[in-house]
């Protein structure tokens, strides 16, 4: 699969727009964005976390669906590929993983994150929030896994700060791990997120990394 070759800045979108909605994959794009549609995101009454998850298991990976959209960069850990911004309510990204590299700790700046492993195998790793009057205090409070998961092609997974913190690793020293997040609201790309060293349980606040492309145009 050609992830790093699409690295190239392009005149145009890789993608036509007459080519949406004709496979799989921006068929449940389009499934998305109409469930989150009448709503303001998964804190909505009207929107079931499990309906996005269900989504999101119903759908078989197939990379020649998405590969335009899962552009590479060896020099980063991962890059955050921009597929659709669900109306305005939340943000579907395609992350593409380096062998054997991790995401830092991170909160989810009071949104919601559900997560397909779209070709590879990912591991998830969750943490108990730190102890605020220790870390206040100056004092260490070492990050504790409260769980980890091993995440195989097609499976899903959802992620909030209710559940605490988590790290997302690619595990293979050699190959490529692709995954599929979908945020709402999409409150950490206007608000950014927290990182957490896992020593201390101290915390500081950055702005989201941009996205490396945006509906298949590397920016």
């Amino acid at each position: 699969m050609p992830f790093i070759e699409n690295q190239a800045t392009t005149a145009e979108p890789i993608v036509p727009v007459d080519v949406k909605g004709k496979d799989a994959f921006h068929k449940l794009v389009e499934d998305l964005s109409a469930v989150l549609g009448p709503s303001s995101g998964l804190d909505s009454d009207d929107v079931d976390p499990m309906d996005i998850q269900k989504l999101m298991e119903g759908y078989v990976s197939n990379p020649q669906e998405w590969q335009r959209y899962a552009l590479a960069d060896t020099s980063r850990a991962y890059t955050r590929n921009l597929v659709d911004e669900g109306n305005g309510k939340s943000n579907l990204l395609i992350l593409v993983w380096n062998p054997g590299r991790s995401s830092p700790i991170h909160d989810h700046a009071n949104a919601h994150c559900v997560m397909k492993v779209l070709h590879g195998t990912l591991r998830e790793d969750r943490y108990d929030w730190p102890e605020q009057n220790k870390v206040q205090n100056g004092e260490a409070c070492p990050l504790t896994v409260t769980k980890e998961t091993i995440l195989r092609e097609n499976e899903v997974t959802y992620m909030s700060d209710k559940l605490g913190l988590h790290k997302v690793t690619n595990p293979d020293p050699e190959e490529f791990a692709i995954s599929l997040h979908l945020y709402t609201p999409p409150n950490a790309a206007h608000f950014g997120c927290s990182l957490f060293d896992e020593q201390t349980g101290k915390s500081h606040h950055v702005k989201q990394c941009n996205f490396f492309s945006n509906r298949g145009l590397k920016l």
